[in-house]
């Protein structure tokens, strides 16, 4: 077997260039003080940034973040409060932190969470007048925001290298998603060793997260043959390295593999767009703000995949063949797909995490209602009508 994957040094760090400059491999977080340098000879002086509670520490990005700051004598102020599925309300407070502090950019540590809370911020630095639910339901147009940098301390998202953000706004039950150029993060840290304390779920659900970017980027109405060649790529390199890093979380090879999958399926859905199983699970996540995204995703993908089979049949062969042998019909590849799930230790049904066909309904109108969603279904390669949208959800219970 060709296992070109060798010859690359993962502790050698690589300037990766999207439309954002990402310092890529292990030790790249020692290139915060390069960063930090140029922001202070730029004359910014101060910055909030933006995490959860305990990975920002616990990684050790933090030790190595502050010192830079303090070394290039630039001013910060934490907002340590950022949740999974970030609310409206927690960017509202902490943009009103960062404006009473004057801040001039934005540093994100952690995951896809804190990246766009902090990306939804940078944007509210630049319009004072403005707030997280007005962002959300598209009340303006941004066009300009603060400088970003996004340390990443989890292989899923991709936020850290394209132009989405999404967050909750509870009393709605709604979780929309924003595009804007002005939210590329200017620069990016992609350092595997903060991803080694990664919990044997987290590991799995955010990598199934870069699964399903690309399956829908790969099978959208505007997926391209860039967007299928690094499909191919993120599900062979995430069929490979997914079980290795579940046997041993400290495996620096498979994290730094999961950590350029889950890179470059950012890159493929910044291209391709998202459709169904993206426009679904925002509901659910919606509905029930402590349910993981990733894994909503899994228990939705082999039902999307059945439903586009006949419109993108030779696509899905291609990209699903390193973790589905022997697809011939929709069938067989939503059940390749799922028998690969229930491989990765991920069997769960909706039913399993609280749903019931009562909420079919519900959860079918949100996909249509939401802003932005209806944007994403609208771009799916089979009709999105409401029957297809309620047949998902009842196909995962």
């Amino acid at each position: 077997m060709i296992n070109w994957e060798k010859d690359i040094n993962f502790n050698e760090v690589r300037e990766i260039r999207t439309r954002t400059c990402v310092y890529f491999g292990c030790g790249a977080i020692q290139k915060i003080n390069d960063i930090a340098k140029l922001y202070a000879e730029r004359g910014i002086d101060k910055v909030v940034v933006m995490s959860g509670k305990n990975a920002y520490k616990s990684t050790g990005a933090w030790e190595v973040v502050e010192k830079a700051l303090k070394d290039n004598n630039i001013g910060y102020i934490n907002y340590d409060k950022v949740t999974p599925n970030p609310t409206t309300d927690a960017i509202d407070e902490a943009t009103k932190m960062a404006r009473e502090f004057g801040a001039k950019a934005v540093i994100t540590i952690g995951g896809g969470s804190p990246t766009d809370a902090g990306k939804s911020v940078a944007i509210l630095l630049k319009y004072p007048n403005e707030t997280g639910s007005s962002l959300y339901e598209f009340k303006f147009t941004p066009t300009e925001a603060a400088p970003i940098v996004a340390i990443n301390l989890t292989h899923g998202t991709g936020s850290e290298t394209n132009r989405f953000a999404v967050a909750t706004i509870l009393e709605k039950n709604y979780k929309p998603a924003i595009a804007y150029d002005c939210i590329y993060p200017e620069f990016a840290i992609d350092d595997p060793n903060l991803m080694l304390g990664l919990s044997p779920k987290q590991t799995r659900y955010v990598s199934i997260d870069a699964v399903n970017h690309v399956v829908e980027a790969a099978t959208s109405t505007v997926a391209s043959p860039y967007t299928v060649t690094l499909a191919r790529e993120t599900v062979e390199l995430v069929g490979k390295y997914l079980p290795k890093a579940i046997a041993n979380p400290q495996d620096k090879e498979a994290r730094y593999y999961l950590c350029y999958a889950a890179m470059i399926a950012g890159v493929c859905f910044d291209n391709g767009l998202l459709h169904y199983t993206h426009a679904l699970e925002h509901p659910l996540s919606a509905m029930k703000p402590d349910f993981s995204h990733g894994l909503g995703l899994a228990i939705l993908l082999p039902a999307v995949i059945r439903n586009i089979y006949s419109a993108k049949s030779e696509t899905l062969n291609y990209i699903l063949e390193p973790i589905a042998k022997n697809i011939k019909d929709s069938e067989s590849a939503a059940q390749g797909v799922y028998e690969w799930l229930k491989s990765v230790d991920v069997p769960n049904k909706l039913k399993d995490e609280g749903f019931t066909e009562a909420d079919v309904e519900k959860l079918t109108e949100l996909a249509f209602t939401t802003p932005s969603l209806d944007g994403l279904l609208g771009i799916a390669p089979t009709k999105a009508t409401k029957e297809a949208v309620s047949a998902i959800y009842r196909e995962s219970l």
